[in-house]
């Protein structure tokens, strides 16, 4: 073996043990490529030895009378450049893993707007429905008003002399036509802008319960559920009605369930905010118009 090559027999090893350790795993090809300028040794390498075929012009004392092993230089300034890719590829591969996560938490919140935006979609369309539904109820129960074949029939005549009777601690109740209407502000029944019911709605509703009960046990009755105009403009006429419709049928559920009164009696009608009682452009005109009214038919069940 040349003196060249016994020179750099340390190195190869170096080399090569370096490649050993690294088995597995991803090694860039410039890292590969000085590894094999360090084992090839050759003259025409640029970083190994100098010019050979001459003699040396520096006046002073060359590498090799200064006791340094040109060889060990030069490998060790190769070690350094494949550490510094080395430590360029693990920030890469962090920065690659960091982004893959980033990339997921987007895809979650995509995937879960998505379903939000579906189940909106769905209870809108639901609440569409049965305002219909009730609005067909409506139209029945004013057409039922009119007698087959051209006569009329006559409402409940009983029914303003009973209503008379009525004593709700000062909730509003008024004659519309042949019908009573009593009005529950909803800031008495709800968490505002909800259809949460509040612990004092049981001691609004229980008197009323008991009072319909005694006086119209068969009488249809309607609960109309009204809101204000705030919920029309943040969310449009149909979130509007589905507010209404929500309230309207937990207000249905604490008279059937808690107070005892039959299901086939009532019927529900959203009408959001349709039919202000009074101008939305103040605060309590606004809270006057957010109301559910029972209205109570001539007509019985």
């Amino acid at each position: 073996m040349g003196g060249a090559d016994a020179a750099l027999e340390t190195p190869i090893r170096m080399i090569r043990a370096v490649w050993d350790r690294r088995k597995g795993r991803r090694f860039s090809g410039l890292g590969i490529a000085f590894a094999i300028l360090a084992v090839a040794g050759c003259n025409q390498n640029p970083y190994m030895a100098g010019p050979t075929t001459y003699p040396p012009t520096s006046v002073g004392p060359s590498i090799s009378q200064q006791g340094i092993n040109p060889n060990d230089s030069r490998l060790a300034e190769l070690t350094r450049r494949v550490q510094l890719l080395d430590d360029n590829n693990r920030q890469l591969h962090t920065q690659l893993a960091q982004s893959e996560q980033q990339a997921q938490v987007y895809r979650e919140e995509l995937d879960l707007v998505r379903k939000q935006l579906a189940d909106t979609n769905q209870k809108l369309e639901t609440a569409s429905i049965a305002a219909r539904e009730a609005e067909n109820k409506v139209r029945g129960f004013q057409a039922s008003t009119q007698m087959r074949g051209g006569a009329s029939i006559q409402p409940n005549t009983n029914l303003s002399r009973l209503a008379s009777q009525l004593n709700l601690g000062g909730l509003p109740v008024r004659q519309d036509g042949d019908r009573i209407r009593i009005a529950i502000p909803s800031d008495q029944l709800f968490t505002p802008g909800t259809a949460q019911l509040i612990q004092q709605s049981t001691q609004v509703l229980d008197p009323v319960a008991a009072q319909l009960r005694s006086l119209f046990p068969r009488q249809r009755i309607g609960i109309e559920g009204y809101t204000d105009n705030a919920q029309a403009m943040a969310g449009g006429a149909a979130a509007s009605h589905q507010l209404a419709s929500a309230q309207a049928s937990a207000v249905l559920d604490m008279l059937t369930r808690r107070a005892g009164m039959p299901l086939g009696q009532f019927f529900i009608v959203a009408q959001g905010a349709n039919r202000p009682l009074q101008p939305n452009a103040s605060a309590a005109g606004r809270a006057a118009n957010r109301r559910i009214e029972l209205v109570i038919y001539p007509e019985t069940f």
